[in-house]
């Protein structure tokens, strides 16, 4: 995707890991200065896994409960019609995070931080503003989520399993704080477990290929449909991940190999070219851990669509009104241990979701303004509309998929900064994009802006 220059044969770099850079940090898994007691990769590895996990932060938002609310809506209306447009969605999210972590790798720093030193001021404010609002929106949907989980596990009352939310991921974060690795193996473990939940939804279910083979053809159904590809796209491309994956991989793979000028700080591309071996080898590692964990999470959501169209589409069309209608079908068309499962499903989504969502609000406001707020405001702000839509009384469902529409709109802002930066050399330096993946990365914009705009005259025109 990126025009990267073949490494060196030598191999002997020895960078020196920043105080200020994680101690999960490349360091650990390719050279001196590992942690004591800490294996040594073995040299014939292609792969050190110890390089993998920034991509599955990130692919937690890809399998959030705005996924389980869209895409069992859109599986219950309208059997597998839209799956391709679930799978062209994850094909753009491998494409935007790649995109993403690259930037981190190349530059050493986030798209919020990039953005800041290259764009004026009021520009700046403004991607910041909508950022903001991505984050509210994206806790907005996972705090009512793990929510509606709680309610049909334990019968608590919505707003109540909302605060019980809210206060779990307060106790997630500092284990992110203690060591980003730690909270890099939970979120890959809470992908592989709702893939595995999902596995055995679709394999309960007994769904032939040909479902999923009827959701290939690319087309759509009326304004409704329109109307739910939006909030699959939106599902499926998380903006908050967009700016959160280049600052994990901008941290964890900090190197100080020599002195950065002036212009480094503003924003430019390595000075010294003496770690470009080093940088082709973590791009490489960036690449394979975007593949697998945008996989996993692209299987997940398949695996919830066939599974709602081939148990809901069309003998029990009320699973799309609601989470708690689709557990409820679940049980009465598979059985207890089904619906045990999904409710299960959103909740560790839903957890998982806001722990991440927090993090990527303190990526956002720490890029693009420099400043920071204490963790308990953060989750109190953005926590807010969630409990307010809980206490309201309302569709809890209908504000998960409204919440993904909103998303979709925030995905150019985040999409077209990344694109100009990562086409830019006197950003990227040798490690800019090629010009088939920047014509890709257009192509992109233009189709979501496209989408953006069908939707609104279609809600605008009832």
């Amino acid at each position: 995707m990126a025009a990267e220059p073949s490494p060196a044969r030598s191999g002997q770099l020895d960078p020196s890991v920043p105080p200020s850079a994680d101690p999960d940090s490349l360091q650990a898994a390719e050279g001196p200065g590992r942690t004591p007691g800490e294996r040594r990769p073995r040299p014939r590895s292609g792969l050190s896994y110890a390089l993998l996990g920034p991509a599955f932060v990130a692919a937690i938002a890809y399998v959030d409960p705005g996924n389980f609310a869209t895409n069992v809506q859109a599986g219950a209306t309208f059997g597998p019609l839209l799956l391709w447009v679930l799978l062209t969605a994850n094909v753009v999210a491998m494409l935007l995070q790649y995109l993403s972590a690259k930037l981190g790798v190349a530059t050493g720093k986030s798209l919020p931080q990039l953005c800041r030193a290259r764009y004026r001021r009021p520009v700046v404010w403004g991607l910041w503003a909508q950022a903001e609002a991505v984050v509210v929106m994206t806790d907005l949907a996972e705090v009512v989520g793990g929510a509606i989980a709680l309610h049909l596990l334990f019968g608590l009352p919505l707003w109540l399993g909302g605060l019980v939310i809210g206060a779990a991921s307060l106790v997630l974060m500092p284990m992110r704080g203690r060591g980003r690795r730690r909270f890099e193996v939970l979120m890959a473990a809470s992908l592989a477990c709702l893939l595995a939940l999902f596995l055995s939804q679709v394999l309960g279910t007994g769904a032939p290929l040909s479902t999923a083979a009827d959701g290939l053809v690319p087309r759509l159904s009326g304004a409704e449909s329109l109307v739910l590809a939006g909030g699959i796209v939106g599902a499926t491309v998380m903006p908050h991940v967009i700016y959160l994956h280049s600052a994990l991989t901008s941290d964890r793979y900090s190197l100080s190999l020599a002195p950065r000028s002036a212009g480094r700080e503003s924003g430019g591309p390595p000075d010294d070219d003496r770690d470009r071996p080093l940088r082709h080898r973590l791009l490489r590692h960036v690449r394979a851990d975007v593949l697998i964990a945008m996989s996993l999470a692209g299987a997940v959501n398949v695996a919830l669509l066939v599974s709602a169209a081939t148990l809901f589409h069309p003998d029990a069309p009320e699973a799309a009104d609601s989470l708690a209608a689709a557990h409820g079908a679940y049980e009465r068309l598979v059985g207890p241990m089904a619906a045990l499962a999904f409710a299960l499903a959103l909740l560790v989504s839903g957890l998982a979701g806001t722990s991440v969502g927090m993090y990527a609000g303190e990526v956002v406001m720490g890029g693009f303004l420099g400043r920071r707020i204490s963790v308990l405001l953060r989750r109190l702000l953005t926590m807010a509309p969630a409990l307010v839509v809980l206490a309201a009384g309302g569709s809890p469902t209908g504000s998960l998929v409204m919440s993904q529409i909103i998303l979709s709109f925030g995905i150019p802002f985040a999409l077209i900064p990344l694109v100009l930066l990562t086409r830019d050399p006197t950003v990227m330096g040798r490690w800019v994009n090629r010009r088939a993946t920047t014509v890709c990365a257009w192509m992109v914009s233009a189709v979501v802006v496209a989408l953006n705009v069908a939707l609104l005259v279609s809600v605008f025109s009832g």
